[in-house]
């Protein structure tokens, strides 16, 4: 993929201030891709696009909370207003809701499949339209190994992941072929989440250092290795793949 490709078109990112949104957010940049950036801490959000102020392509954050079927319409009116259209969507916006089924308050499963689920239902029904409006758009969405692998105390994360990875390739189905859909299914990545995801282990430390050692790789990804997967897929060199899933796990599934 050559580096003008990305150049002047419109995207969307979720899950943008932190781990891999904020990675792929980065190299997209580098491309000079318009984006538009969602998460809900003004603070990071302002000094991420402070560090893109120098690519060419333009940039706007936008805080609020996925959970919000409003807050997803207007990401999308914002890509139509500023930049006048939309080409893609990335969605990295996730929690990890942890505990036991039987152990977790109904807030806390409501809170990980809102954040989780509903929000990539939300952001597709307003995108999808504007995409359609320029013939063509691509949507990548973040799912993970847990969506068919299970880790103790994840319930209502495993449980939203499967739904989202399901979703995905439902508008695939529909959609397409104007539209392309696909998912990415990443192992242990060197983020925030998975050292909160520790927690749920008796030896957090070591849980996320045995995550890293037991991949193939025998190293814990960073979210540059997810970048370039995601940009792969937003780009035309992928213009014959869509309703997949990829996983991107260092070989973790495959060692078992």
């Amino acid at each position: 993929m050559s580096k003008s490709e990305l150049a002047e078109r419109v995207y969307i990112i979720t899950g943008a201030t932190s781990g891999m949104g904020r990675g792929i957010a980065r190299l997209f940049a580098e491309e000079g891709a318009h984006l538009i950036l969602s998460g809900r801490d003004l603070d990071r959000g302002n000094e991420l696009v402070k560090e893109l102020h120098d690519q060419s392509g333009k940039v706007i954050y936008l805080p609020g909370d996925v959970r919000e079927s409003d807050y997803n319409r207007k990401l999308v009116e914002t890509a139509q207003q500023q930049f006048g259209g939309l080409d893609g969507v990335v969605t990295n916006a996730g929690v990890l809701g942890l505990g036991r089924l039987t152990e977790l308050e109904l807030s806390e499963w409501r809170a990980t499949m809102e954040t989780n689920l509903d929000s990539v239902f939300y952001l597709l029904k307003f995108a999808i339209p504007a995409m359609l409006q320029r013939g063509r758009g691509a949507v990548v969405i973040n799912a993970s190994i847990a969506a068919y692998k299970n880790f103790p105390n994840h319930a209502a994360y495993c449980a939203s992941k499967a739904g989202v990875l399901s979703l995905a390739r439902q508008a695939a189905v529909d959609y397409g072929p104007e539209i392309r859909i696909n998912a990415i299914c990443p192992g242990p990545v060197d983020t925030p989440l998975i050292h909160a995801s520790a927690a749920a282990f008796p030896d957090p430390l070591q849980a996320v250092e045995d995550a890293g050692r037991n991949t193939l790789m025998q190293r814990l990804g960073l979210p540059k290795d997810i970048a370039q997967l995601v940009r792969f897929l937003i780009s035309d060199d992928a213009s014959w793949i869509t309703g997949a899933s990829f996983t991107i796990d260092g070989g973790a599934t495959a060692k078992g």
